[in-house]
């Protein structure tokens, strides 16, 4: 479903905007592994690629979505916000194995975008009443 009356609400505004800012992070991570790739002494290239082309994929389905969203196509709050509640458990190892100066922001973000796209007026912009 599609609605278009009426200007875009800054909460969508800013699910966007957050929604691609991950895309564009986790590209650059994606890029980072391909060169790490690369440049490894040993490696399992299956595991390696396999992690590659996940952190490309993701990257890949954080920018349509958030396009989607920018669109006001009401379908795409529902996996947009499941990959914003991956980033909890996520967070959640990053804490407990040291590296909470990371894990928390990242479950903040989580939360946060899921915040916006629950927002009543990003609710009523993607034409949930």
């Amino acid at each position: 479903m599609t609605i278009d009356s009426g200007p875009v609400p800054d909460t969508l505004r800013w699910a966007v905007r957050l929604l691609r800012g991950e895309a564009v992070a986790l590209a650059l991570l994606a890029a980072w592994l391909i060169w790490a790739d690369l440049t490894a002494t040993k490696t399992d290239l299956v595991s390696a690629l396999f992690v590659t082309g996940f952190a490309f994929a993701g990257a890949a389905a954080l920018w349509a979505l958030g396009a989607a969203l920018a669109r006001r196509r009401a379908g795409a709050r529902a996996p947009a916000m499941v990959l914003q509640l991956m980033l909890l458990p996520v967070g959640w190892f990053m804490i407990s194995g040291g590296l909470g100066w990371l894990g928390v922001p990242l479950m903040v973000l989580g939360v946060g975008v899921c915040a916006l796209l629950v927002s009543p007026p990003t609710t009523r912009a993607l034409g949930f009443q």
